[in-house]
């Protein structure tokens, strides 16, 4: 299985830009996605799905953020921007094995600050 992100259910994406943060203690860290032009919100699909969250789906199952928020330029969609929360290693961890797999199906890379 792919690693697909999901705003609305059943509509994959594709993240434009994804920033990661992690405190110096590595307790909390933050990500944070950026779809210039979500699917869910173009085309045939525009105003016709409900967005309730961004889900993180993979193999080892899914993860859920509802910090979610889309931005308006004029009356028009200009995207959205989706906050991710982790706490601890094991959620950073878990995430780390999904962003690779994401990265892989959707020819992304990292670049470091």
């Amino acid at each position: 299985m792919a690693a697909k992100i999901q705003l609305a259910r059943g509509i994959d994406e594709e993240a434009t830009d994804v920033k990661i943060t992690r405190s110096k203690d590595g307790d909390t860290s933050v990500a944070v996605f950026i779809f210039a032009a979500p699917n869910c919100m173009t085309g045939e699909n525009a105003g016709n799905n409900e967005i309730l969250g961004m889900y993180m789906i993979d193999e080892e199952g899914e993860m859920v953020t509802r910090n979610v928020n889309a931005k308006f330029v004029n009356g028009k969609s200009s995207g959205i921007e989706a906050i991710h929360k982790l706490n601890g290693e094991v959620e950073w961890e878990r995430f780390l094995r999904f962003m690779n797999r994401y990265a892989e199906s959707n020819g992304m890379s990292l670049n470091k600050a």
